[in-house]
């Protein structure tokens, strides 16, 4: 397993990680997803700690809190072995304080992930969601107090914007609270949006990249072919409202690619999805989920290897989408593009 710095700080995490949301597996989302318990969630941290994955990935929504008390069970009596990322900040009632990151609602949410997950830290919390309503100074002062509680150890952030993620790194440096060192991105191959503002601005402020859901919510598995309905057992029969949207076309597009660089390589098409991520810059890890040892194999043959220059430009050709503005005229106007003269992750001219 290869290990990367996570963002600007000292701590080293595998390529890969391990996500999980299978475990549980309450409510019509995540059940969809999967419902591994205790004794089928340890024979896949085995596998993984058997591959040297050793980051697990959980949240406090994620089956209402089951999640993290089956992650907690299946690591029990091997807690120096593994490093904890959970997140919190999405609704975990109907309260007025179930939401968001409150010194309130942010104090009670770590308290209760501790016990769920049977530990005294939290190696790596994320913010799973902006708190517009919360002063960004009352969530950061709230973690340095957790930090210096020794109840977290690093703080990270989940599908914040680029002025959202900016502004929370401002106030931290004026103030010498703890950074960001991570945010937890959904990037695929059929997700770009990451590269156009957030992996800039990851770059210039070192903040590592963790990779939500790689396959692109399931849809790059291998199993969606061209002309074909969606094989039985796919959760995108049942959570596909939930994920991230993508043009029937772009993604046949990409599938194609996709066949053929694992015919020349010899590879799964997911182990290549993989590939191309880990080969994206600013990626510390990309998180993996699997229902059942056969999928968690196959995700792990996705590190030992990379893929040719060559077969990364034709995955990007297939994949690649004009972005929004303000990020379009630096792709097509030349004036832009002068004064912008870092290219952007397809190869261009920025």
């Amino acid at each position: 397993m290869e290990y990367r710095t996570l963002g600007a700080s000292g701590l080293r995490v595998p390529a890969l990680s391990f996500g999980t949301g299978t475990f549980g597996g309450k409510g019509p989302l995540f059940s969809a997803w999967g419902t591994s318990d205790a004794a089928d969630a340890r024979r896949l941290v085995d596998i993984c700690l058997e591959a040297g994955v050793t980051l697990f990935d959980s949240a406090d929504v994620y089956s209402d809190g089951a999640s993290e008390e089956v992650l907690g069970a299946a690591i029990r009596g091997r807690r120096d072995q593994v490093l904890i990322s959970t997140k919190t900040g999405l609704p975990m009632g109907d309260g007025p304080n179930d939401a968001g990151v409150s010194r309130h609602r942010l104090i009670g949410a770590v308290e209760a992930a501790l016990r769920r997950l049977g530990t005294d830290y939290i190696d790596l919390l994320h913010l799973h969601a902006f708190d517009a309503v919360t002063p960004v100074e009352e969530v950061l002062h709230t973690l340095d107090t957790l930090v210096r509680a020794g109840k977290i150890r690093h703080v990270g952030a989940s599908n914040f914007s680029g002025w959202h993620l900016m502004k929370s790194l401002a106030a931290a440096d004026r103030h010498g609270w703890p950074r960001h060192v991570a945010h937890q991105v959904h990037y695929s191959l059929t997700g770009r949006d990451y590269e156009w503002e957030l992996m800039p601005l990851g770059l210039d402020q070192k903040v590592g990249a963790l990779v939500w859901s790689p396959l692109g919510w399931g849809r790059l598995t291998g199993r969606i072919r061209r002309g074909e309905p969606v094989p039985p057992g796919s959760r995108l029969h049942d959570t596909a409202q939930w994920g991230p949207p993508v043009g029937e076309e772009r993604l046949y597009r990409i599938v194609d690619a996709l066949d053929a660089v694992a015919a020349e390589t010899g590879r799964s098409v997911p182990q290549v999805a993989i590939a191309w991520l880990l080969a994206r810059p600013t990626v510390s890890s990309v998180i993996i989920g699997a229902r059942n040892e056969a999928q968690l194999r196959d995700n792990l043959g996705a590190v030992g290897w990379r893929l040719e220059s060559g077969q990364i430009a034709r995955l990007d050709a297939a994949s690649d989408v004009m972005p929004a503005y303000p990020y379009y005229p630096y792709r097509t106007q030349e004036g832009f593009a002068r004064l912008n003269p870092m290219p952007d992750f397809t190869g261009r001219p920025g």
